[in-house]
């Protein structure tokens, strides 16, 4: 019995299954610590602000998250897609990190430039004194210049699949944000408070991330004007798709909130509560298989295998997640309280747009991890042909019109991400014929 047992552990196919099992439960349990102190947070924070100021804390929010799409425009997917191919040498790890983090600082200028502004304008047109304008500004640095280099630097230890070390840096920003806001926002229940309790654990957790990626990437190498060129090439062609869907994601919002009822947007706003449980599952993809894949090699075989392999399993977790919707769905509207009891057919339209999305996310990721970016001039009007097409087939004041237009849209985005991510592996073998 012994002598079997012994056989058992040692076998190579276990040994994998072991390994695979303790990176899900380290990086799962503390994905849940983190979503649910975040989940704490928002409450705290929508609790404990005035109705005019959560309305500010609203837009300067909306407004950081588009600084950090403007400011990164497609420098995260370069530095991973070079990165994966030398992940294991940490001068050239540190010369392609030092190339991204100063294209960042120049990204943000032009950022900054762009959407303070904007910031300035709508918060006065919503009833804000100069001051309280001004401190608000002031009080989004903290948060922006984290999320200048975060992305970039926990880049070289998910290369490396250091994650035990990454999480504990999550929750303790985690942790502080919740700490923080709770205690200062029953003191002072000001946005500008609110932001900057959840901006300085960033930049905490961010002096942290240089020591965790300093012991991958050797953070004393400078820029390299050729790894620069390398990553503007890749940033031409994500820019373009980054706006859009920036963009893309507040027409629709708008849209809805201009033809749909107040109940429809409501039930809508009830129903995406759920659908961000969802969150864990792509944090998961994006902390342990993302990086995997971008650092296998250029092997045509390998890389088809691994990229259907993966999707194959998000079909499988997802048909899951839709299955035990469908099975229990008053059970789960129990948690949104009695308002919402009647919306079981919508409530399943929701997870499966919620889980149609997490498989497009997470097939335009494996993607851009490789380097594999579809023409914006290609992906841009497909987007828009499609969301004119479901405008008209739709009757979008309606929740359900609402949720077949999400389905319709992402099944679309899964489609053309997976047939251009299986016509770039196949090239693989063509383009070394040619070069041989």
């Amino acid at each position: 019995m012994k002598e079997a047992v012994q056989r058992i552990l040692k076998n190579p196919a276990y040994l994998k299954l072991f390994h695979w099992g303790k990176l899900v439960a380290i990086t799962g349990g503390a994905q849940a610590i983190v979503q649910g102190a975040g989940l704490l947070c928002g409450i705290l924070v929508i609790r404990l602000l005035p109705t005019q100021e959560y309305a500010f804390y609203t837009l300067a929010n909306t407004m950081l998250g588009a600084m950090a799409v403007l400011g990164d425009g497609g420098i995260s997917t370069g530095v991973m897609a070079l990165s994966g191919k030398v992940w294991m040498d940490k001068e050239k790890a540190g010369v392609i990190l030092a190339t991204g983090l100063d294209l960042r600082k120049k990204f943000a200028i032009i950022s900054l430039l762009i959407a303070t502004p904007a910031l300035m304008y709508l918060l006065v047109h919503h009833g804000a004194s100069w001051l309280f304008v001004l401190l608000i500004t002031a009080s989004l640095v903290p948060a922006f210049l984290a999320s200048l280099s975060d992305s970039l630097l926990e880049i070289v230890p998910k290369l490396n699949q250091d994650i035990l070390v990454l999480q504990r840096n999550q929750i303790t920003v985690s942790i502080g944000r919740l700490l923080l806001s709770g205690i200062s926002l029953f003191i002072f229940p000001f946005t500008f408070i609110a932001i900057l309790a959840s901006g300085i654990p960033r930049i905490y957790g961010n002096i942290r991330l240089r020591k965790i990626a300093g012991v991958f990437a050797d953070e004393h190498q400078k820029p390299d004007a050729q790894i620069r060129n390398n990553i503007l090439d890749i940033v031409k062609r994500i820019m373009p798709l980054s706006i859009y869907y920036c963009l893309s994601s507040q027409i629709t919002i708008w849209l809805v909130s201009l033809l749909g009822s107040t109940l429809s947007i409501a039930q809508a706003g009830a129903l995406g509560r759920l659908v961000m449980l969802l969150t864990l599952f792509s944090i998961l993809f994006s902390t342990l298989i993302i990086p995997r894949f971008s650092r296998l090699p250029g092997i045509s075989k390998l890389l088809l295998n691994k990229f259907l392999l993966i999707h194959l399993g998000l079909i499988v977790l997802c048909s899951a997640i839709v299955l035990i919707v469908f099975i229990f769905p008053e059970q789960i509207l129990l948690v949104l309280g009695k308002n919402y009891a009647g919306l079981q057919y919508e409530l399943l339209l929701n997870i499966i747009a919620g889980c149609v999305g997490m498989i497009s996310g997470v097939s335009f990721s494996l993607c851009t991890s490789r380097g594999y970016i579809i023409n914006p001039i290609i992906a841009i009007p497909i987007n828009l042909i499609t969301l004119v097409c479901c405008l008209y087939f739709f009757n979008i004041s309606t929740l359900r019109g609402v949720l077949y237009l999400n389905i319709i849209v992402d099944v679309i985005q899964v489609i053309m991400h997976f047939l251009y991510g299986i016509l770039k592996i196949i090239r693989i073998n063509s383009n070394l014929i040619k070069n041989a």
